[in-house]
Protein backbone atom coordinates (compact mmCIF):
# COMPACT_ATOMS: atom_id res chain seq x y z
CA UNK A 1 0.00 0.00 0.00
CA UNK A 2 1.36 3.43 -0.94
CA UNK A 3 2.02 6.02 1.76
CA UNK A 4 2.17 9.85 1.61
CA UNK A 5 5.44 9.47 3.53
CA UNK A 6 7.08 7.55 0.67
CA UNK A 7 7.15 9.72 -2.43
CA UNK A 8 8.46 8.23 -5.66
CA UNK A 9 9.58 9.98 -8.84
CA UNK A 10 11.49 8.84 -11.88
CA UNK A 11 14.84 8.86 -10.12
CA UNK A 12 14.33 8.09 -6.44
CA UNK A 13 12.00 7.37 -3.56
CA UNK A 14 11.94 9.88 -0.74
CA UNK A 15 11.27 8.60 2.77
CA UNK A 16 10.04 11.55 4.83
CA UNK A 17 10.29 9.66 8.12
CA UNK A 18 13.90 8.70 7.47
CA UNK A 19 14.66 12.30 6.50
CA UNK A 20 13.17 13.67 9.72
CA UNK A 21 15.06 11.15 11.83
CA UNK A 22 18.25 12.06 9.96
CA UNK A 23 17.69 15.73 10.75
CA UNK A 24 17.25 14.98 14.45
CA UNK A 25 20.40 12.89 14.56
CA UNK A 26 22.35 15.31 12.39
CA UNK A 27 21.80 18.31 14.67
CA UNK A 28 22.03 16.47 18.01
CA UNK A 29 25.62 17.53 18.64
CA UNK A 30 24.52 21.18 18.58
CA UNK A 31 22.03 20.43 21.36
CA UNK A 32 24.87 19.95 23.81
CA UNK A 33 25.02 17.68 26.86
CA UNK A 34 21.46 18.51 27.95
CA UNK A 35 20.01 17.36 24.63
CA UNK A 36 17.07 18.83 22.81
CA UNK A 37 14.22 20.77 24.38
CA UNK A 38 11.13 19.31 22.67
CA UNK A 39 8.20 21.75 22.54
CA UNK A 40 5.13 19.57 23.08
CA UNK A 41 1.82 21.40 22.62
CA UNK A 42 -0.34 18.28 22.58
CA UNK A 43 -1.41 18.95 19.00
CA UNK A 44 -0.98 16.48 16.15
CA UNK A 45 2.38 17.86 15.02
CA UNK A 46 3.91 17.58 18.47
CA UNK A 47 2.63 13.99 18.70
CA UNK A 48 4.69 13.30 15.57
CA UNK A 49 7.90 14.99 16.70
CA UNK A 50 7.77 13.22 20.07
CA UNK A 51 7.54 9.84 18.36
CA UNK A 52 10.28 10.76 15.88
CA UNK A 53 12.62 11.79 18.71
CA UNK A 54 12.07 8.38 20.31
CA UNK A 55 12.70 6.62 17.01
CA UNK A 56 15.86 8.67 16.40
CA UNK A 57 17.24 7.74 19.80
CA UNK A 58 18.33 11.32 20.51
CA UNK A 59 18.52 12.87 23.96
CA UNK A 60 15.64 15.23 24.69
CA UNK A 61 13.26 16.62 27.30
CA UNK A 62 9.63 17.08 26.28
CA UNK A 63 8.03 20.20 27.78
CA UNK A 64 4.46 21.47 27.63
CA UNK A 65 3.80 25.13 28.41
CA UNK A 66 0.52 25.32 30.31
CA UNK A 67 -1.31 28.41 29.07
CA UNK A 68 -4.17 28.18 31.62
CA UNK A 69 -6.76 28.61 28.84
CA UNK A 70 -6.35 25.36 26.90
CA UNK A 71 -9.38 23.10 26.25
CA UNK A 72 -9.86 20.58 29.11
CA UNK A 73 -9.58 17.69 26.63
CA UNK A 74 -6.15 18.90 25.58
CA UNK A 75 -4.97 19.37 29.15
CA UNK A 76 -6.03 15.83 30.00
CA UNK A 77 -4.34 14.41 26.90
CA UNK A 78 -1.05 16.10 27.77
CA UNK A 79 -1.24 14.93 31.38
CA UNK A 80 -1.79 11.38 30.15
CA UNK A 81 1.23 11.51 27.82
CA UNK A 82 4.18 9.75 29.51
CA UNK A 83 7.42 11.66 29.86
CA UNK A 84 6.07 15.15 29.18
CA UNK A 85 7.04 17.82 31.71
CA UNK A 86 4.30 20.40 32.29
CA UNK A 87 5.67 23.90 32.87
CA UNK A 88 3.32 26.26 34.69
CA UNK A 89 3.52 30.01 33.97
CA UNK A 90 4.44 32.60 36.56
CA UNK A 91 1.00 34.16 36.03
CA UNK A 92 -2.17 32.98 34.38
CA UNK A 93 -3.52 34.41 31.13
CA UNK A 94 -6.04 36.49 33.06
CA UNK A 95 -3.44 37.83 35.48
CA UNK A 96 -1.29 38.88 32.52
CA UNK A 97 -4.29 40.51 30.85
CA UNK A 98 -4.90 42.71 33.90
CA UNK A 99 -1.21 43.49 34.32
CA UNK A 100 -0.78 44.53 30.67
CA UNK A 101 -4.19 46.25 30.70
CA UNK A 102 -4.96 45.05 27.17
CA UNK A 103 -6.34 41.94 25.52
CA UNK A 104 -4.29 40.02 22.91
CA UNK A 105 -5.11 40.80 19.30
CA UNK A 106 -3.99 39.21 16.04
CA UNK A 107 -1.33 41.87 15.62
CA UNK A 108 -0.56 42.16 19.35
CA UNK A 109 -0.34 38.58 20.61
CA UNK A 110 1.51 39.12 23.85
CA UNK A 111 -0.07 35.89 25.15
CA UNK A 112 2.19 33.64 23.05
CA UNK A 113 5.30 35.39 24.33
CA UNK A 114 4.25 35.22 27.97
CA UNK A 115 2.63 31.77 28.07
CA UNK A 116 4.03 29.59 25.26
CA UNK A 117 7.37 30.75 23.93
CA UNK A 118 9.45 31.29 27.06
CA UNK A 119 10.63 27.71 27.46
CA UNK A 120 13.91 26.34 26.16
CA UNK A 121 15.91 29.52 26.61
CA UNK A 122 19.44 28.94 25.35
CA UNK A 123 18.55 25.43 24.16
CA UNK A 124 18.11 23.76 20.78
CA UNK A 125 14.33 23.39 20.55
CA UNK A 126 12.50 20.78 18.47
CA UNK A 127 9.17 22.04 17.16
CA UNK A 128 6.39 20.75 14.93
CA UNK A 129 6.32 23.89 12.77
CA UNK A 130 5.39 23.10 9.15
CA UNK A 131 5.27 25.17 5.98
CA UNK A 132 1.75 23.93 5.20
CA UNK A 133 0.30 25.54 8.33
CA UNK A 134 0.31 29.17 7.20
CA UNK A 135 1.83 31.72 4.86
CA UNK A 136 3.94 33.07 7.68
CA UNK A 137 5.32 29.66 8.57
CA UNK A 138 6.00 28.88 4.92
CA UNK A 139 8.88 31.36 5.17
CA UNK A 140 10.59 29.54 8.05
CA UNK A 141 13.80 27.59 7.61
CA UNK A 142 14.35 24.06 8.88
CA UNK A 143 16.92 25.41 11.34
CA UNK A 144 16.71 28.95 12.66
CA UNK A 145 17.63 31.18 15.58
CA UNK A 146 15.35 33.01 18.00
CA UNK A 147 14.94 36.59 16.80
CA UNK A 148 13.90 37.74 20.29
CA UNK A 149 17.41 37.41 21.68
CA UNK A 150 16.75 34.49 24.03
CA UNK A 151 19.66 32.48 22.66
CA UNK A 152 17.38 29.64 21.59
CA UNK A 153 17.76 27.81 18.30
CA UNK A 154 15.03 25.83 16.58
CA UNK A 155 14.96 22.63 14.56
CA UNK A 156 11.76 21.88 12.64
CA UNK A 157 12.25 18.26 11.50
CA UNK A 158 8.84 17.95 9.79
CA UNK A 159 8.78 21.43 8.29
CA UNK A 160 8.08 20.06 4.78
CA UNK A 161 5.37 17.57 5.81
CA UNK A 162 1.76 17.97 4.69
CA UNK A 163 -1.31 17.41 6.87
CA UNK A 164 -1.87 14.10 5.09
CA UNK A 165 1.64 12.96 5.98
CA UNK A 166 1.17 13.92 9.62
CA UNK A 167 -2.04 11.92 9.89
CA UNK A 168 -0.61 8.99 7.95
CA UNK A 169 2.28 8.78 10.41
CA UNK A 170 -0.05 8.97 13.42
CA UNK A 171 -2.48 6.37 12.11
CA UNK A 172 0.19 3.98 10.78
CA UNK A 173 1.89 3.88 14.18
CA UNK A 174 -1.40 3.89 16.11
CA UNK A 175 -0.35 6.92 18.15
CA UNK A 176 -2.79 8.48 20.63
CA UNK A 177 -3.93 12.03 19.89
CA UNK A 178 -6.32 14.56 21.38
CA UNK A 179 -9.96 13.54 20.93
CA UNK A 180 -10.98 17.00 19.69
CA UNK A 181 -9.59 16.18 16.25
CA UNK A 182 -12.21 13.47 15.87
CA UNK A 183 -14.87 16.12 16.49
CA UNK A 184 -13.73 18.20 13.54
CA UNK A 185 -11.29 20.58 15.20
CA UNK A 186 -8.56 21.53 12.71
CA UNK A 187 -6.31 23.30 15.20
CA UNK A 188 -6.07 22.76 18.91
CA UNK A 189 -4.75 25.47 21.15
CA UNK A 190 -5.84 28.23 23.47
CA UNK A 191 -9.53 28.94 23.79
CA UNK A 192 -10.61 32.21 22.13
CA UNK A 193 -7.21 32.48 20.41
CA UNK A 194 -6.89 35.73 18.39
CA UNK A 195 -5.80 33.64 15.40
CA UNK A 196 -8.98 31.53 15.47
CA UNK A 197 -11.97 32.34 13.31
CA UNK A 198 -15.11 33.98 14.69
CA UNK A 199 -16.96 30.68 14.19
CA UNK A 200 -14.32 28.84 16.22
CA UNK A 201 -14.49 31.35 19.06
CA UNK A 202 -18.29 31.13 19.06
CA UNK A 203 -17.97 27.36 19.26
CA UNK A 204 -15.75 27.79 22.30
CA UNK A 205 -18.53 29.80 23.97
CA UNK A 206 -21.10 27.10 23.27
CA UNK A 207 -18.93 24.17 24.32
CA UNK A 208 -17.28 25.74 27.37
CA UNK A 209 -19.78 28.08 29.06
CA UNK A 210 -17.73 28.13 32.26
CA UNK A 211 -14.74 29.44 30.34
CA UNK A 212 -16.92 32.03 28.64
CA UNK A 213 -18.16 33.15 32.05
CA UNK A 214 -14.57 33.36 33.29
CA UNK A 215 -13.50 35.43 30.30
CA UNK A 216 -16.46 37.76 30.73
CA UNK A 217 -15.68 38.23 34.42
CA UNK A 218 -12.11 39.25 33.67
CA UNK A 219 -13.17 41.48 30.78
CA UNK A 220 -15.39 43.36 33.22
CA UNK A 221 -12.44 43.74 35.57
CA UNK A 222 -10.23 44.88 32.69
CA UNK A 223 -12.83 47.37 31.52
CA UNK A 224 -13.23 48.85 35.00
CA UNK A 225 -9.44 49.04 35.39
CA UNK A 226 -9.02 50.86 32.07
CA UNK A 227 -11.81 53.31 32.93
CA UNK A 228 -10.22 53.97 36.31
CA UNK A 229 -6.86 54.68 34.65
CA UNK A 230 -8.52 56.71 31.89
CA UNK A 231 -7.07 54.55 29.14
CA UNK A 232 -7.72 55.87 25.67
CA UNK A 233 -10.57 54.45 23.58
CA UNK A 234 -12.08 52.41 26.42
CA UNK A 235 -15.41 54.25 26.39
CA UNK A 236 -16.14 52.94 22.91
CA UNK A 237 -17.72 50.01 24.79
CA UNK A 238 -20.56 50.31 27.26
CA UNK A 239 -19.08 47.71 29.60
CA UNK A 240 -16.80 44.68 29.81
CA UNK A 241 -19.35 42.35 28.26
CA UNK A 242 -19.61 44.53 25.17
CA UNK A 243 -15.82 44.62 24.98
CA UNK A 244 -15.76 40.81 25.14
CA UNK A 245 -18.31 40.55 22.32
CA UNK A 246 -16.24 42.96 20.23
CA UNK A 247 -13.12 40.85 20.91
CA UNK A 248 -14.52 37.46 19.90
CA UNK A 249 -16.26 38.94 16.84
CA UNK A 250 -12.93 39.79 15.20
CA UNK A 251 -12.51 43.28 16.63
CA UNK A 252 -14.08 45.21 13.78
CA UNK A 253 -12.26 48.57 13.35
CA UNK A 254 -13.99 51.73 14.47
CA UNK A 255 -14.03 54.83 12.25
CA UNK A 256 -12.48 57.10 14.87
CA UNK A 257 -9.32 55.17 15.66
CA UNK A 258 -8.82 52.38 13.13
CA UNK A 259 -9.54 49.74 15.75
CA UNK A 260 -6.29 50.16 17.71
CA UNK A 261 -6.41 48.85 21.27
CA UNK A 262 -4.18 51.07 23.42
Amino acid sequence: MSSPLLVRNLFETRDYVADAIGRLRGYEELAGPDGYWLAYSGGKDSVVILELAKMAGVKYEAHHSLTTIDPPELVKFVRDTPGVIIDRPEMSFFQWMLKKEIVPLRHQRWCCDKLKEGGGKGRLVITGVRWAESVRRSKRKMFDVCYKGRGSRFLHPIIDWTDAQVWDFIKSRNLPYCSLYDEGWRRIGCLFCPMATVAERRRHCERYPRYEALFRRYFRRLYDLRIQKEKSNTKRWADGDEMFEWWINDWKPLADDGGLFT
